[in-house]
């Protein structure tokens, strides 16, 4: 049975951000809202969950993964940044962007991009996950909520509960969020090169 956990978007419950943590530490998977849509998310290092996530979605092997990162410091650690590339994502961050950048040693390697050895960072402009992000104190693994036969994400929380109840361990509502997915920005090669263009803009 999927638990619902109503959090308030603006002075999130630290017992039921609290709550939120202990599932994902104890393997689960959750849904919970960012500054674009909605997000899929489990432990980083937790492959059992991540395997979960992939069915969910109906992932290919190459996906492109995302760390969702409390600040600019827990980036360095998970991602290789130059001096420019850092100047760049402290004008962006936080926001709707997912960074794609190599990833370093510290990124288990089936979170990485098999061929690139890339991984996706972002820091999320929203109340609820930087609390849960703080109280995990390390990165959420995640994936935009999209299911499959749909392009877009998910925002609406009602729906969410109706079409997820009992293949998640947690939802966390915090009422409608953004319909549009975050831009991804490719800065692998020292340069911003948009992939993808949603929310965030440059």
């Amino acid at each position: 049975m999927t638990q619902v956990l109503n959090i308030h978007p603006d002075n999130p419950q630290l017992r039921l951000v609290r709550l939120a943590v202990d599932c994902l530490r104890q393997g689960g998977v959750i849904v919970y809202p960012t500054d674009s849509a909605y997000a899929l998310g489990c432990q980083m290092g937790d492959k059992k969950a991540l395997e979960r996530i992939r069915q969910l979605r109906e992932l290919e092997e190459g996906h492109n993964f995302t760390l969702v990162c409390s600040d600019l410091s827990e980036i360095a650690t998970y991602a290789k940044v130059s001096n420019p590339i850092y100047r760049f994502l402290k004008a962006h961050t936080p926001g709707a962007f997912t960074y794609i950048l190599d990833a370093t040693n510290e990124v288990p390697k089936r979170l990485q991009h098999p061929k690139r050895k890339t991984i996706g960072i972002r820091v999320p402009d929203n109340k609820v996950a930087l609390e849960l992000l703080k109280e995990l104190n390390e990165p959420i693994m995640s994936v935009t909520l999209i299911l499959p036969g749909s392009e877009d994400p998910m925002f609406d929380p009602d729906e969410i509960i109706d079409r997820l109840d009992n293949r998640v361990d947690v939802i966390v509502n915090s009422g409608y969020c953004d319909i549009e997915p975050t831009t991804i920005v490719d800065l692998t090669s020292g340069e911003a090169s948009i992939l993808r263009q949603g929310k965030g803009i440059l």
